[in-house]
């Protein structure tokens, strides 16, 4: 598997992004470089990383998933959001059941979850309204999960899902709209660089 070793928030202070945007609560120390005006390529090439970076995709899944999206109905920037916030990984971190994306993935890879009761170890897995997401009986007692509890108890969700974190199960009501992904990314620049 490949992994980016650049740390977090150099990427973050690279990609003009906020920490928060990933789960994570520090501040880069450093300002950010003033930098000369970006070329149109250059803003939407940006805007395609942000996205890749935020979700934790890398190029050719992030490629496929922007062909689904056009094969879709709809406009492809609201689909292509629709597509990454329905990940499974995704929705763990978005319940408040990780700290960050990258900690969903490793719950997911380590087999601690089950989808409507059937254990499922892809992260990229795309879930359905009506979907129910928990963790397995034997994992709620760990320590692990309280701690997260605690750390993400102030966070806010979404409302097209519904969590019972006492239980740590996840309900998908409906996919959500782009009025409801609160993610800083412009799509349409990511559709006009593919479009090229």
């Amino acid at each position: 598997m490949a992994v980016n070793r650049v740390p977090v928030l150099k990427r973050c202070r690279s990609l003009d992004l906020d920490p928060v945007h990933i789960g994570i609560d520090k501040k880069s120390k450093r300002a950010a470089k003033t930098r000369r005006k970006m070329s149109e390529y250059a803003l939407q090439l940006r805007e395609k990383q942000k996205a890749k970076f935020i979700y934790g995709v890398l190029e050719k899944p992030f490629r496929n998933y922007y062909n689904k999206a056009r094969k879709m109905r709809g406009m492809v920037g609201e689909n292509l959001m629709t597509l990454l916030e329905l990940r499974l990984d995704n929705v763990l971190f978005r319940a408040g059941m990780a700290r960050t994306r990258m900690e969903a993935r490793q719950i997911v890879d380590h087999k601690h979850v089950l989808v409507n009761g059937k254990c499922v170890n892809i992260p990229s897995y795309e879930l359905k309204a009506g979907d129910v997401v928990e963790i397995k009986e034997k994992a709620k007692d760990s320590q692990r999960y309280k701690d997260i509890l605690e750390v993400t108890a102030g966070r806010l969700q979404p409302e097209w899902i519904q969590s019972d974190l006492d239980n740590l199960k996840v309900t998908v009501n409906e996919a959500p709209g782009r009025a409801a992904i609160d993610v800083p990314i412009d799509e349409m620049l990511i559709v006009e660089l593919y479009s090229r």
